[in-house]
């Protein structure tokens, strides 16, 4: 950092032509800043381009910018000096979140909006949460015995461009993903001996000859849960007692469609660990060779491209998930289960069981087909046309991100189900991890014997869920 910071002194000292040192900004590049303005470029750029409206960001996404922001400036190519990378530490460490409206970025030069909201506390202004109040930034910082920063030439550049806000969703989407493709294998497997399927789609032969490896963990993963088990029907059986020796797709291609999102997922992991390891503000300082180049780090095509692709996977894990809760409800097709899980002791018609859990789950599987649309596929030019292609990157992050949730009450849904189905063929009969997810599940939430209000269950297995207690079974 300290030899790209003396490389960019020397440049300008020299009277080089760097963008966003001496010159304006984007379409404005062309108009020349003198010596004497250089600073307050830095300034007006940081105040005009904090513009971002609606609800702020939360917490998490907020440390997880600033944190991603820092790292991407220690890489030693933006030429800003040591203590103001410091500032942005310090803020991290002593809990000082600026307040980062999430919307109004179209991840082009990156997210110059929301990056501006972050850089404004750090200059004693905006506004930022600290020790859970919302106080204005200069408040903050001397509640944190934090000095403000005064912005040298190309420090606001270097602070406000790059793509960690879309980023910043995007690791986290990741990470939660990962653990809700597990935790979605648990409920598959769960409701495949509720509605005592047919065990034989797991067999390893079958996926070795498609060798995907999503395919292949992802069935593994179903033997692994459902061993031991005396609730899954074996081919033969099935072909003697059923007439039809295959069970419905939601059952029999488990591993075929989470493996698939088990491959989506690893690559989105893939792509985000190297963005956010990169260098992605404009210009870049190279101080080996003594130069300062402009070019496009900054665009955000590859995570907006990643986060929908993510979107697309985690929908397909909410559809398929919402599939066999609406078999669990059918007494047509749950093999014996009562209408809508509901004990048979009461009039029929009294008590509605699970009936409506399943609506929920259709009207967020529903839901998530619309926010699948890709964001990365549009663009609207900014900056009089200069900046002409964007990739719209926050937009598919946030996308993502919602539909995440969505997914996660999804699969809540499926577990509550599962277990219910699972009371009228004997717990005693589940296999080894999945009679650890049942027990999971009836230490938070009981047996519906009768109707009772239905959101405080679905709410507790969805904590259960971001707890990761599922994951690892």
């Amino acid at each position: 950092m300290s030899n790209a910071r003396e490389t960019l002194q020397r440049l300008v000292k020299d009277k080089k032509t760097i963008y966003g040192v001496t010159t304006g900004f984007g379409a404005l590049g062309e108009a020349a800043i003198s010596p004497s303005e250089i600073k307050k470029l830095q300034v007006n750029l940081i105040r005009s381009h904090s513009s971002g409206v609606g609800p702020p960001l939360g917490r998490d996404v907020t440390r997880a910018v600033m944190l991603l922001r820092a790292n991407t400036l220690a890489k030693g190519y933006s030429g800003i000096r040591l203590n103001t990378l410091a500032t942005l530490v310090r803020m991290i460490n002593r809990g000082v979140h600026p307040l980062i409206p999430a919307k109004g970025s179209v991840g082009a030069s990156g997210d110059l909006a929301p990056l501006s909201h972050m850089v404004l506390v750090m200059l004693g202004e905006g506004k930022a949460e600290f020790q859970d109040s919302v106080v204005r930034g200069k408040a903050a910082l001397e509640k944190a015995n934090i000095p403000p920063i005064t912005l040298g030439f190309k420090e606001g550049v270097a602070l406000n461009n790059g793509t960690q806000m879309m980023t910043a969703i995007a690791a986290l989407a990741v990470y939660d993903a990962e653990n809700l493709v597990r935790t979605a294998e648990v409920a598959a497997a769960l409701s495949l001996e509720a509605l005592q399927g047919i065990a034989e789609a797991f067999d390893p032969k079958i996926h070795k000859v498609r060798p995907f490896k999503g395919q292949i963990e992802s069935a593994r993963n179903i033997r692994r849960l459902v061993s031991g088990s005396t609730l899954l029907t074996l081919g033969d059986e099935a072909r003697k007692t059923r007439g039809n020796p295959q069970d419905p797709y939601s059952l029999r291609c488990i591993p075929q469609v989470l493996g698939s999102v088990r491959e989506a997922v690893g690559h989105s992991r893939s792509i985000v660990e190297t963005e956010i390891n990169s260098a992605t503000d404009n210009p870049l300082v190279f101080a080996q060779e003594r130069e300062c180049l402009s070019g496009g780090n900054f665009h955000g095509q590859p995570i907006s491209l990643t986060m929908d692709y993510l979107a697309i996977a985690l929908t397909t894990i909410g559809n398929f998930s919402e599939r066999r809760t609406a078999r669990l409800m059918d007494e047509n097709l749950s093999k014996g289960l009562p209408p809508f899980l509901i004990p048979d002791k009461t009039k029929k018609g009294l008590q509605s069981g699970f009936m409506t859990l399943q609506y929920t789950a259709a009207a967020l599987a529903s839901e998530n087909k619309s926010l699948a649309h890709p964001a990365s596929v549009d663009s609207i030019p900014t900056s009089a046309n200069f900046e002409d292609f964007v990739s719209m990157g926050p937009i598919a992050a946030r996308k993502a991100w919602e539909i995440l949730r969505n997914v996660e009450y999804i699969v809540a849904i499926e577990l509550l189900s599962a277990a219910q189905g699972v009371e009228f063929r004997g717990a005693d009969h589940l296999g080894k991890g999945t009679k650890a997810a049942y027990t999971t599940i009836r230490k938070e939430v009981p047996i519906l014997e009768d109707d009772r209000v239905a959101y405080k269950d679905i709410e507790a297995i969805k904590t259960l869920i971001r707890n990761e207690a599922f994951a690892e079974m």
